[in-house]
């Protein structure tokens, strides 16, 4: 079976996810900063609104920031986004109201750090159809440095071969009925810090994707110059 017909026979909700409270930027909402005059949070809802695998986008934000998303959507013309919908108190309750707001025939999720604007749709389609084959998958990139565990002293115990380290990023992707099955299965489902747990601790796979290393969090002020630079070299080797 093709990938465009794995495709046709699956409905993709993206669940864009930008209700954090933006401590380490100082208080400011680093989804409205802007680079090369265009919101974080647009830039990145733009690269799911340009990619022929997304059929529908939820994004998932603070209470007090929904009308100012939804005047960056009307504003931009995304047509995919569906709804803007509330945030929770952890990261998972958060991801959790995005994929219960996704239509109801959504196979797949794919859910999406908003402050990660670098994301491409090549990217996107990678990790998709990994999905696709194995209902769960993420990516990420190579450590390059040597890591250590330590224990409660500060006391190096041991050295992680790096050959098997990854940096894990979004877009993680997963089959709709698994994500949520494993949500009512797992205790404490709903404190993960990481979407990939959820699934490991239900017992099920997660397939890696080799990603980008350019696909940045935007989570200090220095972020966002780098996020600048790295725009400006692909409109510069695409020019």
């Amino acid at each position: 079976m093709s990938d465009n017909t794995v495709k046709m026979n699956n409905f993709v909700s993206a669940v864009i996810v930008s209700a954090g409270n933006s401590s380490r930027m100082g208080g400011i909402n680093k989804q409205f900063l802007e680079i090369n005059d265009i919101p974080v949070i647009a830039h990145t809802i733009s690269v799911f609104e340009k990619s022929d695998l997304i059929d529908e986008i939820v994004v998932v934000t603070r209470e007090c920031d929904i009308e100012e998303i939804k005047n960056i959507v009307s504003q931009y013309g995304f047509k995919k986004v569906s709804r803007v919908v509330k945030g929770g108190e952890t990261r998972q309750l958060s991801v959790y109201n995005g994929v219960v707001a996704t239509k109801e025939k959504a196979d797949f999720v794919a859910i999406h750090d908003g402050a990660r604007p670098l994301v491409t749709e090549k990217l996107i389609s990678d990790t998709l159809f990994k999905a696709f084959q194995f209902g769960a998958a993420a990516t990420g990139v190579k450590v390059k440095d040597t890591v250590k565990q330590v224990d409660d002293n500060d006391t190096i115990v041991a050295t992680p071969d790096r050959a098997y380290l990854r940096f894990i990023q979004t877009p993680q992707i997963f089959n709709k009925s698994l994500y949520l099955n494993a949500v009512n299965t797992v205790e404490n489902s709903k404190d993960f810090t990481d979407d990939c747990m959820l699934i490991e601790a239900f017992g099920k796979t997660v397939k890696f994707v080799d990603g980008d290393y350019e696909n940045i969090k935007i989570t200090t002020p220095e972020d966002v110059e780098l996020a600048l630079n790295y725009l400006n070299k692909r409109r510069d080797t695409y020019a």
